[in-house]
Formats: structure tokens, sequence, C-alpha cells
């Protein structure tokens, strides 16, 4: 992630030979975190130690002697719908690595990405990096801090042992692309396209907690179809195949320290 003081890199290093005991997903829909919640007994929990009051939904359990936590932002109390988007995303991270002190952290779910780049529908990415592809800030520096690039932790035997495909994940709050959008993710020559990514990689970077990112996509950006229909056809089937790459890499991480991914 990013960069560290003198002592921040001990504690890095330190941990990095320590093996992996806690893991933390961080999903944004229901639908998504369903079929990993399924597959690991995972309980809800209902003292959560994320804030008393709050609409956040805390999954855990074990495998072997591997913690695993899945949270996810829950539903919007007006409207109850999934409270998708960067700003739940960016609380849920934060209060997610004070309350768990995770290993490191995963956010798991689904993305538009674009054929021309080799995508399919319910392939299963991991991102090498992040950015934003909507905070339009045209002055000097600014500009930079807008897209806000920021590296996934490098997991080069995970990639290797899982085989996955791997590009660049470019993050805004819609759903839909507008031009100026398009514009953007082509200039940052990205292939998969959400709405939580790069803000999870913000708070992780601020704590200092490594971060990985699965994304399955449901929908082509450069497709025929229109974004939001698509994405409802596909959903469930990709979920599906995400929680098998999820299940994969808990069975890889499991014994091993971060050194080792």
């Amino acid at each position: 992630m990013g960069p560290h003081g003198d002592g921040d890199i001990e504690k890095v290093e330190s941990e990095s030979r320590r093996a992996i005991s806690t893991v933390v997903f961080v999903i944004a829909m229901q639908a998504e975190a369903q079929p990993l919640v399924n597959k690991f007994g995972l309980t809800e929990t209902s003292d959560s130690p994320l804030g008393k009051g709050l609409p956040w939904v805390l999954y855990q359990g074990l495998h072997k002697d591997l913690r695993i936590y899945v949270v996810c932002p829950g539903k919007d109390a007006a409207l109850g719908i999934d409270s998708v988007g960067t700003v739940p995303a960016s609380l849920i991270t934060f209060a997610s690595i004070q309350a768990l002190q995770p290993d490191i952290l995963i956010n798991a779910g689904t993305c538009g990405a674009f054929k021309v780049k080799g995508a399919n529908i319910g392939d299963v990415f991991l991102a090498s990096d992040v950015v934003f592809h909507d905070r339009r800030i045209p002055i000097p520096m600014f500009d930079l801090y807008g897209v806000g690039l920021r590296q996934a932790f490098s997991t080069p035997n995970l990639l290797k042992e899982l085989n996955l495909k791997i590009g660049r994940l470019s993050t805004g709050d819609s759903l839909d692309m507008s031009t100026q959008d398009e514009s953007l993710i082509i200039a940052n020559d990205a292939t998969l396209k959400d709405m939580e990514g790069a803000a999870v990689a913000y708070v992780a970077e601020l704590l200092k907690v490594p971060v990985i990112f699965l994304k399955a996509v449901t929908d082509l950006i450069d497709g025929d179809k229109p974004a939001a229909e698509e994405f409802l056809q596909n959903l469930a089937v990709v979920t599906s195949a995400l929680e098998e790459t999820a299940t994969k890499v808990i069975n890889f991480v499991h014994g091993k320290t971060l050194s080792d991914l």
C-alpha cells in the first residue's frame, strides 16, 4: 500500500512473517455475501463490535484456525435496499479494521468489465490496483488526488495458484457510465468498474492494512445490453462464481503468512 515510517516498516515486516489468523471480507450487497456466509456456516453477530444502532451486518466464523468475518453495510433505513457505494464502504472498512484488527482485508463483489480487455461474464479478477473515475478536479496535484491510484497488496503466489485474471479496477458511485466517466476509465487503462473498491483501498492505506480485491463480472461495459439489465440477469450465477473463488482464496491463505501470498 502506501509509504511507511521506520516503525511501521518493522511492524509490517514482523507481521509478514506471522501466520494470517484473521481475514475480513468487505462486501457491499447481501446477495454477494450470502453464498460465502452459507459456504462457511458463518453466523450473524447480534452484539456487533462495529457499533450500536447501525445497519451494518457482521458475520463471523472459523475455518480450521482461521477467523473469517464478512461485513456488509446493510440496508438503507428509508428504502430497504443495500447501501452500495463509496461512503458506506469507507465507513464499514474503517469500523472493521478498528474493531476486528484483520491481518488482511478482501473486498469481494461484482463489477462491470471491458470485453475488449479480455473479460467475460462470470470471470473473477484480482485487481492489480485501483482508481476513481468520478472525482474530476482539474487543478494540478488535485487531479492526481482525484484519481487516487493505489496498489492492491501483491499476491503473486495466490494469482498463480488460482490462475486468476488481473486488471485495474476503477470506482465510481454510479452503475451507469457517463461520457466523462468513460473517458477517465479508458484514460486510466482500467479493465474493471465497481462502486466500492477505491474507497476501501483509501481506508486500508490510512490504517496500513493489506487489501486485495476479488471482482466477478456481471456486465460488459462495452457490450450491447444496458448495465442494470445485464447486472440483474447475471447476479445469481456470478455471485456463485465469486463464492467459489473466495473459498479457494481462504483455503490458500490458511496457514500462510502475508509474505507467502
